[in-house]
């Protein structure tokens, strides 16, 4: 527990904070990797270079700064960047490192806001942080580790199958180079792929949305090639490289957005790669035969880049449920043109879950409909791929 006068110490410094923004981290990270770049195995460094990853993490310490003396409002936090650890490999001792540099980072950076006495402060609460994390993620990792086809750490796999999706998008389909069986998923959660990259420095790890129901046998991922800055290293060495039989490295399936259990309409809204855990979804609510009514959503830019267009269309008859695609770029015969109106189909404003993955542009788009609608916010579900960002803020 963190005394009062603790407390007060961090309280005192959100200004500081505040004003040293995405800056302080993007110096915590150079330090970071500067004393340990062993890490650099570890985190996305396309994220780093882009921006996102400083973002996030500034956006995290601040978060915890403001709910200090209330941490219980950061619980849904807590639970996704514990899942995303666990699909790194993230252990104990890494906390220990990270937080000798964050502290050396606000020394640095802010010396005249934290003398020894803050800084102290702030070695307590990260500690108190630090703890929470430990022990959420040695759950996941004993769980997973114990449950049928389990395991812990890396396992290796090799590619069986690669199937082209549309212009963008190829599926990879990944079995166990030990034959035995995989730890079943729930749908929309994701899994952490380890590649070695012949031109890279470092090992590559990435997280992909499953993109089909849980087999118990294989995994799929469906993998959009990505050219723009900074962004499309891993992807485009899957795409360009990465042959049948050729072997990989998978972690655990992670994830906080999942299809939630219970007897309600489905709807799953997406656009672009956005659709991938969205597949997983349709597909296992195909296999339980669901008895509510679903719809199904998608935005893309053209029929070229529409995946798994036929799969969708099959799917959506087999339960009898309502699907509608938007083209942006491009006028199709008995389709939609233009940006998603949620307005234009009938839904169920009231009772259904909403699902929604995509660029978060389009998440903030379809969000604000679904408010404006009706929808409750508890019934609004969405992933985002990369590090965090709030679409509720926007």
């Amino acid at each position: 527990m963190l005394s009062e006068q603790q407390l007060g110490l961090i309280k005192a410094t959100i200004p500081v904070l505040e004003s040293a923004g995405p800056a302080l981290t993007a110096h915590f990270y150079q330090r970071l990797f500067s004393h340990h770049s062993q890490l650099q195995h570890i985190f996305n460094m396309s994220n780093q270079k882009s921006g996102r990853q400083q973002l996030a993490l500034f956006e995290a310490i601040a978060a915890y700064a403001k709910n200090i003396e209330n941490v219980s409002v950061l619980i849904g936090a807590v639970e996704r960047i514990a899942q995303k650890h666990t699909s790194l490999n993230i252990q104990a001792e890494h906390y220990a490192i990270v937080g000798e540099h964050l502290l050396a980072t606000l020394e640095e950076l802010a010396p005249e806001s934290f003398p020894q006495n803050v800084l102290a402060a702030w070695q307590s609460a990260y500690q108190v942080l630090a703890g929470i994390f430990i022990e959420r993620e040695a759950q996941l990792y004993q769980e997973r580790s114990n449950a049928a086809g389990g395991w812990r750490g890396p396992r290796a796999f090799k590619l069986i199958a690669k199937e082209v999706e549309s212009e963008l998008v190829t599926s990879f389909t990944f079995a166990p180079l030990d034959g035995l069986p995989v730890l079943d998923y729930v749908s929309g959660q994701y899994i952490g792929i380890e590649v070695k990259i012949p031109t890279a420095e470092f090992k590559e790890i990435r997280q992909y949305s499953l993109s089909q129901a849980s087999n118990g046998q294989s995994y799929r991922i469906s993998v959009k090639r990505e050219n723009t800055p900074f962004i499309g290293v891993v992807s485009n060495y899957l795409h360009d490289e990465l042959m049948l039989g050729d072997e990989v490295t998978l972690y655990p399936p992670s994830g906080e957005f999942f299809l939630v259990d219970r007897d309600a309409p489905v709807v799953l809204i997406s656009a672009g790669v956005g659709i991938t855990p969205m597949m997983a979804m349709l597909d296992t609510l195909a296999k339980q035969e669901y008895k509510f009514p679903v719809s199904f959503l998608h935005a893309c830019n053209s029929l070229a880049q529409q995946s798994f267009a036929q799969n969708t269309q099959a799917l959506c008859q087999q339960l009898n449920a309502g699907h509608y695609v938007w083209y942006q770029h491009e006028h199709v015969e008995n389709a939609r043109h233009g940006t998603m109106q949620l307005n234009a189909v009938p839904l169920p404003i009231e009772l259904g879950d909403f699902y929604i993955c995509g660029p978060i542009g389009f998440m903030q788009f379809a969000y604000q409909q679904l408010r404006e609608l009706g929808v409750a916010a508890s019934r609004i579900h969405y992933e985002v791929f990369g590090p965090h960002a709030n679409i509720f803020d926007h």
